[in-house]
């Protein structure tokens, strides 16, 4: 009875190791530094959720952007988005033309928003 529980006991853990190594490698924040560090591009939000923030990365700097739901002519959707930037170091290196490529990823995915970007990077966009 005792090697029976003990075998149990065991499939139990190993299941319960395989569960939370999967869990690691799904984690949506641990993919957002992942790309952070390899200074590449990757888009974080529920889009079914008006109430969480977007997040993405962007050779290697983190944006955070806030939505808020509005009226169109046909629905209710997300009519603004107002992006900051965690933190303003990691900009140097960021080109207008990279600013417009994120402002196309979002309205990829919102088509009905206005983004607007907060300081620094509206500097950047009024700036000739």
């Amino acid at each position: 009875m005792i090697v029976y529980m003990f075998r149990f006991l065991l499939v139990a853990a190993i299941i319960l190791l395989i569960y939370s190594i999967i869990q690691y490698f799904r984690n949506p924040q641990r993919l957002l530094e992942n790309a952070k560090e390899s200074r590449g591009f990757y888009y974080l939000d529920e889009q079914n959720n008006s109430k969480k923030n977007i997040r993405f990365v962007y050779k290697g700097c983190q944006f955070e952007g806030e939505k808020y739901v509005g009226t169109t002519e046909e629905s209710f959707e997300i009519v603004d988005i107002h992006v900051t930037v965690v933190d303003s170091l990691e900009l140097q290196g960021l080109t207008r033309d990279d600013i417009y490529f994120l402002e196309k990823e979002l309205l990829i995915r919102y088509p009905h928003a206005k983004i607007s970007w907060k300081h620094p990077i509206d500097k950047l966009l009024l700036s000739n």
